[in-house]
């Protein structure tokens, strides 16, 4: 299976080069040139399987140049019990009769980007050895808090790579931050942008379609690549969990093959709704996608009516992962929407670039309404979400999971639509740990006590284990503590390579 630009449909690429890339060289992100299916018969098979299997079934109608070796490889190196701490590396809880968490947050960072950078590096790595590189690849990455320590922990120390991630300064909890400032390896590099994750994004999208520097690079034996989700290598292994979720509902008896479910993700980037808008073109069973943001609810207003307008205030929230007003992989999306029309595509997304804004056409629009719902909360709702479903169900949620809980219970309200859905839990309660126990108690819970007095309180508040990683930070020193203006991240690069 070969893969195309958005930007630029002629480039045609396979996985292995696609993966290895990460973006196209004009700024286009790399697709599929066309979906493979899967059948009723052979999503009933998934029930029975491990979550490694499935993923070895779903991976491999995408990465048809990888042997099976080579994929059984990838795939048993990232999904072990010891990194998720569960056999069933992403299991489904049942809240009530027809709503479902999908817990995605046992891996080593205790977010839902651990299920894609912990095999990432694999099908990085196996890529390279299959395109005959010989350079030494380099992974930019921009996080709102959690993509970073995911793809530091994936990354470190493997050979051939160095990865410098870039974070906005004081835009992500004080959890999130110290497991990047504390990562150990001799191939990272950690900095904080003054400045949101839109202009740590934006910096490093200029420096991957700086043509200059990057025959700077190639001339020093290093080449570009990204473990952000506009690299397909993060987003292929998304759409696994959402068929292991439908698998583990028909194998747990909760629905009938064939079924059609809803599904919510709180999301800012869209790569994680994304995922299982590309599971139900293979073939999953899925009526209604809701997408929930926080009070940055550009995606909300998309949704509803066709115009992206990323020209608002930004608002720092308590569910900082999702504080994001330049939502990259709608690109993807709507590329697909439109009949894979590149032009269309160039021009919406260089009027993002130039104006802030674009409107898509009538037709998109309609398409759009037809499969999605979209809503949004502030922190106040997000808190009192927090709060109720541990009442209601002795289940803690952290800030992320809590909107999308609270966009899930006003769309039911609104519309009636009792269809059993599928909510992504995207982190663990401990990683924002302080907004949690607010949400549980009040203030006072937290005045004057460190990150790790928090993680114990929140232990014996939840009945949840503290995560062994989250625990392991008592003891680990600050590596990083590099703060650079959103025009000096070249730099940064250049300095961690030592390349003038």
């Amino acid at each position: 299976m070969n893969y195309q630009s958005t930007r630029d449909k002629t480039i045609s690429v396979t996985s292995a080069e696609a993966i290895k890339q990460g973006l196209s060289n004009e700024g286009g992100l790399f697709v599929p040139e066309s979906f493979p299916t899967v059948t009723g018969e052979e999503i009933k098979s998934l029930a029975k399987m491990t979550y490694n299997e499935r993923a070895k079934f779903i991976l491999g109608k995408f990465l048809s140049e990888f042997t099976d070796e080579e994929l059984a490889k990838c795939v048993d190196s990232a999904y072990t019990k010891e990194k998720f701490e569960t056999s069933a590396i992403a299991p489904v809880y049942k809240l009530n009769d027809h709503e479902y968490i999908l817990e995605l947050w046992h891996g080593p960072t205790c977010a839902f980007k651990d299920m894609a950078l912990q095999i990432l590096p694999h099908l990085l790595t196996t890529s390279m050895k299959k395109t005959n590189e010989e350079k030494e690849v380099v992974i930019l990455v921009a996080t709102s808090g959690d993509t970073g320590k995911a793809a530091l922990a994936g990354f470190q120390d493997v050979e051939g790579t160095r990865i410098i991630v870039f974070y906005p300064d004081n835009g992500v909890s004080e959890i999130q931050k110290l497991q990047m400032v504390t990562q150990e390896g001799n191939n990272v590099s950690v900095a904080a942008v003054k400045g949101n994750f839109d202009d740590a994004q934006s910096g490093v999208k200029k420096i991957f379609t700086d043509e200059e520097y990057k025959k700077l690079l190639a001339r020093n034996k290093f080449s570009l690549s990204s473990a952000n989700s506009i690299n397909w290598g993060r987003l292929a292994p998304q759409i696994v969990y959402y068929f292991s979720a439908y698998a583990e509902l028909l194998n747990s008896g909760e629905i009938e093959n064939g079924e059609e479910i809803n599904v919510v993700v709180p999301t800012g980037n869209f790569g994680n709704i994304l995922a299982s808008y590309y599971a139900k073109k293979m073939g999953l069973p899925v009526k209604k996608f809701i997408c929930a943001s926080n009070e940055n609810n550009v995606l909300t207003e998309f949704l509803r009516t066709g115009v992206y307008n990323k020209n608002r205030p930004f608002h720092t929230t308590i569910s900082p992962s999702m504080d994001i007003l330049i939502s990259s992989n709608l690109e993807r999306f709507l590329y697909d929407l439109t009949g894979n029309d590149d032009k269309v595509i160039s021009e919406w997304m260089s009027k993002l670039n130039t104006e802030g804004v674009y409107e898509v056409s009538s037709d998109v629009k309609a398409k759009i309404q037809s499969l999605f719902a979209a809503g949004c909360c502030d922190d106040a709702e997000t808190m009192a979400t927090i709060k109720q479903t541990a009442a209601d169900y002795d289940y803690v949620v952290d800030t992320h999971t809590a909107v999308a809980v609270a966009v899930y219970n006003n769309y039911v309200k609104e519309t009636g639509d009792k269809t059993k859905t599928v909510i992504a839990s995207t982190a663990s309660p401990f990683k924002f740990n302080q907004s949690v126990l607010i949400a549980l108690e009040d203030h006072n819970a937290v005045v004057g006590k460190d990150e790790f007095t928090l993680l114990e309180e929140l232990s014996e508040k939840s009945n949840m284990r503290i995560p062994a990683s989250l625990a392991a930070l008592k003891n680990k020193n600050v590596v990083f503590d590099l703060v650079c203006d959103k025009n000096e991240m070249q730099n940064v690069v250049s300095d961690f390579l030592m390349v003038e």
